[in-house]
């Protein structure tokens, strides 16, 4: 079918508009794009030269949410369905697939970094994995099929990092950076049963997510690590929460933050690394074997994860409208170089026109 997307030829843009021809071949589907999120790993490819895994010419985006409008043989359930497209799309047969592994399967699909991505009326991925969305249960919901898209990466990478952390209700979930990823896994540890705290060193995004989920919000700016520390553990005393039973999510994906996400480390705690950057962090390792501690990364979110996401969104347990704002597709570049510059509160979803 004939489609257009906006194609990165190179680091830096700018991003142009083009022409393609695309069919899906068995077992993939053709999604007309309601809205794709972007993404701080978008920028990192965009701006930093982050290397993709299929060379440019490429089309970024991998948050994605739109209709079902072609489908390849063995795939033609699809049609006609609303789908979030899982920003990572294990093959599922694969010895890492089998062992519960598939954010390391060697065969993954990443939108925008493997395949053309999100940023264009469609794309072409693979049926396996694609999370239906009930229609009447989104509209009744008063949630946008474009504002969905956010899930593929915002919302479910931050619910499958504190499902792996093994964080119950109870227990203290500290959140290092309070942007899309972390301001979403703030509401996420919330909607769990976690006592919260949300660290930034920006006091906009601080009073923004307070209202949702966070029993505390510290400004990293006009505080240390030891004044972080002391805050952070007075409110753990204050909930009976040893250190133990604390989890650490980096989310801000700047070298600062992971190294105050890492401080923060105490005896029997868990530290999940949730943002990228490129650049490199001196730590004191030692403090894991000292403290008793782990330390653990994560990839993305597990397609079938997907649905309990979605459900979170449907049944009003966590908040997109705030979070998110819509723009037309047409202002990619533009939104690229405000987002590259600091950026505003939400997350923006571009959104085709026509």
């Amino acid at each position: 079918m004939q489609l257009n997307s906006w194609m990165v030829h190179g680091v830096g843009g700018p991003m142009l508009r083009e022409p393609r021809e695309e069919q899906p071949g068995p077992g993939e589907v053709m999604v007309a794009v309601a809205g794709c999120g972007v993404c701080h790993t978008d920028l990192g490819f965009f701006y930093e030269g982050v290397p993709t895994r299929h060379p440019f010419p490429l089309t970024l985006g991998h948050e994605i949410s739109g209709t079902v409008v072609e489908a390849g043989a063995g795939a033609e359930g699809w049609l006609g369905r609303a789908v979030v497209v899982p920003a990572v799309l294990p093959c599922g047969e694969c010895d890492a697939c089998r062992a519960g592994r598939g954010p390391i399967c060697p065969r993954q699909v990443f939108p925008g970094c493997d395949v053309h991505g999100g940023f264009g009326s469609h794309v072409r991925v693979p049926g396996r994995g694609l999370c239906a969305v009930p229609t009447e249960r989104q509209e009744a919901a008063g949630v946008d099929l474009a504002a969905l898209a956010v899930i593929a990466d915002a919302v479910s990478t931050p619910y499958q990092a504190i499902l792996r952390s093994g964080l119950a209700a109870g227990d203290l979930a500290v959140f290092v950076g309070a942007g899309g990823v972390g301001g979403f896994g703030v509401q996420i540890a919330a909607a769990l049963g976690a006592c919260v705290a949300a660290i930034d060193v920006r006091q906009d995004r601080l009073e923004q997510i307070a209202p949702f989920g966070a029993a505390l919000t510290l400004d990293a700016a006009a505080l240390d690590l030891k004044q972080l520390r002391l805050k952070i553990r007075a409110l753990a005393d204050s909930r009976g929460i040893p250190t133990w039973r604390t989890r650490i999510f980096e989310t801000s994906g700047t070298p600062a933050g992971q190294a105050t996400a890492f401080g923060l480390l105490g005896h029997g705690s868990l530290l999940s690394v949730v943002g990228f950057t490129p650049k490199p962090v001196e730590l004191r390792l030692s403090n894991l074997m000292a403290f008793d501690a782990v330390a653990q990364g994560n990839w993305a979110c597990l397609p079938e994860h997907y649905p309990a996401v979605l459900e979170l969104v449907l049944s009003g347990k966590v908040a997109l409208a705030p979070f998110v704002e819509p723009r037309p597709m047409s202002r990619i570049n533009e939104v690229f170089a405000e987002l590259h510059a600091g950026g505003g509160l939400r997350r923006i979803v571009l959104v085709p026109e026509g």
